[in-house]
């Protein structure tokens, strides 16, 4: 990794919490991406430095927005020929701009392995007792961290602030109203070709894709597209594969670069989701933001450089509202 500890620590002081881009459109702040729609049909999406976990943003991370943006728009253009997403540009390090879309209302979650330890983990599910998980029925006798017979599809409703999402089985999702069985089984198709896509690709950097959620969106003359991001430290679990057999069968957690090291971070100080969540510390935000790099890194193939320039002048400068 190129990025130098002293350079993270330094980015301690010049993370990108929020925007304030009101002229750009109307706003709609997410977890980690600030949105911005357009009067002439795009989105321009900031890609922040918050963190979130068991569904709560628990505090900012030096250059993830950065990060996030430059890895998510790697893998746009890797699988533009698997299926069609809606970018149209890459201002600023922090910004994506694309196609103004209609989400679905439905997470395309992928997993191929038995882990996790948030409320909608299937091992969370599964450790309790449970063998029927969105629709699929699994065996007894599986070990946290144990690879899945074949990837399997687990839905998941997309939560309004401050609420918990729910994993779902194709029918509990249809029964819920949300997509007719067309749409869900296009965006279902497009989640299993990109993950088995993205395995591919991983394992080649001597990484494992262990899960990933998808975002699918609707376009004006009717298109489904990936939508906001795609196999990042954010919305992906990677493990590394050298190490992978010989820590499970000691059972040891696998080594990863995805957020599990905050959210593992947070377990062990109590906390699941309810509540305020602790103040991260600055040790652990560098440990994390460099996990985040080396992702980044090693699944490109090429360092990651982060501009240091004080983000929110500079986005506004690249995006030309200081003519």
């Amino acid at each position: 990794m190129t990025v130098t500890l002293d350079t993270l620590r330094a980015g301690l002081k010049a993370t990108l919490d929020h925007t304030d881009l009101g002229t750009l459109g109307t706003k709609y702040e997410g977890k980690v991406r600030d949105n911005y729609t357009t009067s002439d049909g795009r989105r321009i999406i900031v890609v922040t430095d918050r963190i979130s976990a068991f569904d709560r943003v628990i505090g900012t991370l030096p250059y993830k927005g950065q990060v996030l943006n430059s890895l998510a728009a790697w893998w746009f253009e890797q699988t533009a020929h698997i299926v069609p997403n809606h970018v149209l540009d890459v201002p600023d390090p922090n910004v994506m701009i694309g196609v103004e879309c209609e989400p679905l209302p439905v997470e395309m979650v992928v997993r191929a392995y038995i882990t996790g330890v948030t409320s909608t983990s299937i091992w969370t599910h599964y450790e309790k007792g449970v063998r029927t998980f969105c629709g699929h029925e699994l065996p007894d006798g599986l070990r946290k961290d144990q690879k899945l017979p074949e990837p399997i599809l687990t839905p998941s409703t997309k939560a309004e602030h401050g609420e918990h999402d729910v994993s779902a089985s194709r029918d509990e999702i249809l029964a819920m109203g949300r997509l007719s069985a067309r749409d869900f089984d296009e965006a279902a198709e497009h989640a299993m070709n990109l993950f088995k896509y993205g395995q591919s690709v991983c394992a080649d950097r001597g990484l494992i894709l262990v899960d990933t959620k998808y975002e699918f969106g609707r376009t004006p003359d009717g298109k489904i597209v990936i939508i906001d991001e795609i196999h990042t430290a954010d919305s992906s679990r990677f493990w590394f594969s050298k190490s992978y057999r010989e820590r499970f069968e000691q059972g040891e957690s696998p080594e990863s670069f995805d957020k599990e090291y905050v959210r593992r971070w947070l377990k062990a100080e109590g906390y699941s989701g309810d509540g305020e969540a602790p103040a991260i510390p600055d040790d652990v935000r560098v440990e994390a933001s460099r996990r985040y790099i080396e992702a980044c890194d090693t699944i490109r193939g090429e360092p990651f450089v982060p501009n240091t320039e004080a983000p929110g002048p500079r986005i506004r400068k690249n995006l030309g509202l200081d003519r």
